[in-house]
């Protein structure tokens, strides 16, 4: 039951957010409420995994630190690549999401509803499961794979490069620590950080 849901999972967010690329929806009515669903199902057919390898202060504070870390290399790789105008063009549409939302409610949305609901479905449940499926670093990897293949439909070079280099922090700190907590700490933090500290101007979609 539990490797079914881990499918279900996957084919619910990849078509939340090919409804976003290809039919113009909106993320917080589509993908958040998809996510939000992942979530709740992590409880019902887990529970979903915290840190069960690692104390959970230190979890928590690695995760934190790793979080400030990644948004450094963020707003580094953004600054390297300035003149690759695609991505800047899809980073600016993907903060341009935020529509009219204040930031307060864009974080209350982003960290506290979608990326803990996220969080806590991937690296609390899926990779988990997948852990004991085939072993803990195998897990990881197909948990990963799955992730990025999840976010791969919203045609976005932020969100996949998110998927792929973020997804694979994250898997990483699920690694290690078991669970949940560390990546959510990472997570929660760095989008914090995205949303309040903008890499890229809304306005810059030209290019």
């Amino acid at each position: 039951m539990e490797e079914t849901v881990v499918a279900v999972g996957i084919v619910a967010e990849a078509t939340a957010w090919w409804f976003v690329s290809s039919r113009g929806a909106e993320v917080w009515r589509v993908v958040t409420p998809v996510l939000v669903a992942l979530g709740v199902a992590a409880f019902v057919f887990g529970p979903p995994a915290w840190s069960p390898e690692v104390n959970p202060v230190v979890a928590a504070a690695v995760g934190i630190g790793a979080g400030v870390a990644f948004y450094g290399a963020t707003r580094a790789f953004v600054a390297v690549t300035r003149s690759w105008h695609a991505f800047r063009r899809h980073s600016a549409e993907l903060y341009a999401l935020r529509g009219e939302l204040s930031l307060a409610a864009a974080l209350v949305l982003s960290v506290g509803v979608t990326v803990t609901a996220e969080e806590v479905f991937w690296r609390g449940f899926a990779q988990p499961e997948l852990a004991r499926t085939f072993e803990p670093s195998v897990g990881a990897v197909v948990a990963w794979a799955a992730f990025v293949a999840a976010n791969a439909p919203s045609r976005n070079l932020a969100v996949l490069a998110s998927a792929v280099v973020g997804g694979l922090v994250w898997s990483a700190l699920g690694w290690w620590s078991g669970g949940a907590l560390a990546p959510l700490g990472c997570h929660v933090v760095w989008t914090g950080l995205m949303l309040s500290f903008p890499v890229v101007s809304r306005e810059a979609v030209s290019g």
